[in-house]
């Protein structure tokens, strides 16, 4: 009985998925529409859309579709009762964005500070009252929270550990464990992620080539990570710790990086090594969104030392995304963060590496793009991170009354 119980639970949720991924997609739609898209029968679609209903995940509109007999009343999401945030700690700050259940935006803030030279203590605690004001929000708002996911550019085990983030100067932080803590251990998810992977998950949901089924987002901000989306799932290796690219050694006798070896390409091609090289006359403290937009403007005006080495640190990474190409065949690579402002100059070198240095024709049909979703993308890929119970028919607890 038990096991008969559990696989219903099971095949349920599984039809609430399908269901409920059937209506982001299309609505407004009817009931039939769904039966007719989805394959479900409409005893099931009617029983799954009135849970939904129930749930106030899904409402009922008075517009009604222009066809010749009784008219049907359509379905769209409905975003009043739940909300997710995403967050993201970097080097250029903090970020939250929340979004309710149907993908209306709440909120969308972002703090300077507290910086690498802060410590991990000052750092958890700006990101915990941070995190405090997020959920006061959405429950201001008249919301429940489904979950609350951080992302943050480094090694992120299955337990929320950060074994190692270089960028923050970060080694073994139990950051989920300490912001279950900090916010006396709330009854909605804390998550904790590597950025790009939670970037990869923004673009392969929301993007312009949402759906692609393998795609690659390289990370440009606080290190250089790789996030990837193969056969339509985020790879996740064993323990957690796919995409370190920015720590192949590229040059044998480079300068020392952050995690303590010499020549990684995140020491020689990461945003923080172009501003060294670039703006040596900056304070490194001083706002690495400010020093990349001056060095945008700088390449505007075509400043031939600023192309230069953006021209080669494309060749750089193009050298270094090879490696994934050949193994993974992506059909985008995606170039976020600050990468993506600097896409103009970044992408031809990055294009010709892949062409010359990938054993597929035409580099196996691949595409180099920069992200539309600028410095947002982690911060949106946290929050359809933790949107997941929900897209996986996982729905939450009817509040009595």
């Amino acid at each position: 009985m038990t096991n008969q119980t559990a696989d219903h639970t099971d095949v349920r949720a599984a039809n609430l998925a399908v269901a409920l991924g059937f209506l982001r997609a299309n609505s407004p739609c009817s009931r039939a529409a769904i039966a007719a898209g989805t394959g479900l029968n409409k005893a099931t679609v009617t029983s799954i859309v009135g849970d939904l209903i129930e749930r106030r995940l899904v409402r009922e509109t008075q517009q009604t579709q222009n066809h010749v007999g009784r008219p049907a009343t359509l379905l769209v999401l409905d975003g009043s009762a739940y909300a997710a945030i995403g967050m993201e700690i970097s080097a250029r700050g903090l970020t939250a964005i929340a979004y309710d259940s149907a993908g209306g935006q709440l909120l969308r803030w972002h703090r300077t500070g507290p910086g690498a030279d802060a410590g991990p203590a000052k750092a958890v605690a700006a990101l915990a009252t941070l995190a405090r004001r997020a959920i006061a929000a959405v429950h201001a708002s008249g919301r429940d929270v489904l979950g609350v996911t951080v992302g943050v550019p480094g090694l992120v085990n299955r337990d929320g550990v950060v074994v190692l983030a270089a960028g923050l100067g970060w080694r073994d932080l139990e950051l989920r464990k300490d912001l279950v803590a900090t916010l006396g251990r709330p009854a909605f998810p804390v998550l904790v992620e590597n950025d790009a992977n939670l970037g990869a998950l923004a673009e392969h949901r929301y993007g312009p080539y949402a759906g692609s089924a393998n795609l690659i987002l390289l990370s440009g901000e606080t290190g250089v990570g790789a996030g990837v989306i193969c056969d339509g799932r985020p790879l996740r290796g064993n323990l957690g710790y796919v995409g370190e690219i920015g720590h192949l050694r590229i040059r044998a006798d480079g300068p020392l990086c952050g995690c303590g070896r010499h020549g990684c390409l995140e020491a020689v091609a990461g945003i923080p090594a172009i501003l060294a090289r670039l703006d040596a006359s900056e304070a490194p403290d001083t706002d690495p969104q400010a020093r990349t937009d001056e060095l945008v403007r700088r390449a505007e005006a075509g400043e031939t030392a600023t192309i230069d080495v953006l021209t080669e640190v494309g060749t750089l990474l193009g050298q270094s995304v090879c490696g994934l190409a050949n193994i993974l065949n992506p059909e985008f690579v995606i170039l976020g963060g600050s990468y993506a402002a600097l896409g103009r100059w970044l992408v031809p070198a990055v294009e010709k590496e892949l062409i010359d240095g990938t054993l597929a024709p035409e580099a196996g049909g691949c595409q180099v793009v920069a992200s539309t979703f600028g410095h947002d993308a982690t911060a949106i890929g946290a929050v359809a991170r933790s949107l997941d119970q929900l897209d996986s028919g996982r729905l939450p607890v009817v509040r009595p009354g």
